[in-house]
C-alpha cells in the first residue's frame, strides 16, 4: 500500500476509510451490530471521512491518476456528495474567504440566530444549499470537472439508490444516516474554525485546535491557520511548521487546546459565538522571510 502513496502517512487516511466503510457494512448486513455503539463509531467514521476528503483534494492520496479518480468515488459514496466539490468550494472559494465580491460560500456570517448554539445547528441548512449552488455555477463551462463530479455523484448515488431500493428503511437509517452526519458536520467545521476571526489578518484568520489526540484522529486538521497560508504542506507535517511559522505570531486566543472545551465554552455556557478579536493588537511586523505563501 505505502508504495502506491504519495506520502506513506496516508496509510492513516485509508485506514479511516476502510474502518468507516467496515462499519458501514456491518450496520447494513449484520443486525446483532445494530446498536448505539456501533452507529455512534459509524457516524465519527463518517465525519473522518470528510476530513480525508479535504486532505485528498488538496494532495491526491495516491501516485496513480486512475486509482485518485477512483478513491474520489469511494470517498463521495462515503459522504454522498461529490468529493470533487471541494476543489472549488474549499480550495478556491474558502482559501479565499470570497467568491470574487460576494463572501465565502460557507462564511460564519451567513447565520445569526441570537445563540451559538442555534447557528451551528443551523449552519449546514444555509452553507450546504450555497455551496452547491455556487459549485454549480463555478462548473460552467470546466469540462474535466464536470465530468468528474458526475462520475463521483453517479457512484455515490447509484449505489446508495442501489442499496434503497434493497432495503428501504435499513438503508436510510444505517447508512444514509451517518453519510448524512459526517457532510453536514464538516459544514460545521467552518464555523468552529472562522467565527468571529479576522479573515483580514495574515495571522488571526482561523482558529486552531491543537490537542494531540484530536489531531491524531483528524490527521491534524485542527492547524488551520498554517492549512491557509501553506495549503501545500501534507497534513502530517502541520504541527511542526505550525510551531515554527504560526505559534510565534498568532494571536493566543485562536490557540484552543481542547475542541470539547472550547465547544462547551462557546456553544453551551457562552452568550456570544466564538471570541472576539475586537481592538486586536497589529500583527507584528515581519521580514521577507516570514511572510505567509
Amino acid at each position: 500500500m505505502s508504495r502506491l502513496l504519495r506520502h506513506p502517512a496516508d496509510v492513516r487516511s485509508v485506514g479511516i476509510v476502510a474502518v468507516y466503510l467496515g462499519l458501514l457494512a456491518a450496520l447494513l448486513f449484520v443486525p446483532a451490530s445494530r446498536n448505539v455503539g456501533v452507529y455512534a463509531a459509524a457516524c465519527a467514521a463518517s465525519f473522518l471521512n470528510t476530513v480525508v476528503i479535504h486532505n485528498h483534494q488538496h494532495q491526491g492520496l495516491f501516485r496513480s491518476r486512475l486509482l485518485n479518480r477512483v478513491w474520489s468515488c469511494v470517498l463521495s459514496f462515503g459522504a454522498l456528495y461529490p468529493a470533487s466539490a471541494n476543489v472549488p468550494s474549499h480550495n478556491v472559494v474558502h482559501h479565499g474567504f470570497a467568491d470574487g465580491d460576494a463572501p465565502d460560500w460557507a462564511a460564519p456570517t451567513k447565520v445569526d440566530l441570537g445563540h451559538p448554539l442555534l447557528d451551528l445547528l443551523h449552519f449546514p441548512n444555509v452553507a450546504g444549499p450555497d455551496t452547491f449552488a455556487g459549485v454549480r455555477r463555478w462548473a460552467s463551462g470546466r469540462k474535466a470537472f464536470v465530468t468528474q463530479y458526475r462520475v463521483e455523484m453517479g457512484f455515490a448515488f447509484g449505489l446508495t439508490g442501489a442499496l434503497l431500493a434493497w432495503d428501504f428503511w435499513t438503508t436510510l437509517f444505517f447508512l444514509v444516516m451517518p453519510q448524512l452526519y459526517g457532510a453536514r458536520n464538516i459544514l460545521r467545521i467552518n464555523l468552529l474554525q472562522h467565527a468571529a476571526c479576522d479573515t483580514t489578518s495574515p495571522w488571526n484568520h482561523s482558529r486552531n485546535f491543537v490537542g494531540r489526540a484530536f489531531n491524531w484522529v483528524m490527521c491534524n486538521n485542527g492547524y488551520h491557520t498554517l492549512h491557509h497560508l501553506r495549503p501545500g504542506v501534507h497534513w502530517s507535517d502541520l504541527p511542526r511548521v505550525h510551531d515554527t511559522v504560526v505559534a510565534p505570531h498568532i494571536d493566543p486566543r485562536l490557540v484552543e487546546p481542547s475542541l470539547v472545551a472550547y465547544l462547551v465554552r462557546t456553544y453551551l455556557l457562552g452568550g456570544r459565538r466564538g471570541t472576539s478579536l475586537a481592538g486586536l493588537a497589529p500583527a507584528p511586523a515581519r521580514t521577507s522571510q516570514e511572510l505567509p505563501c
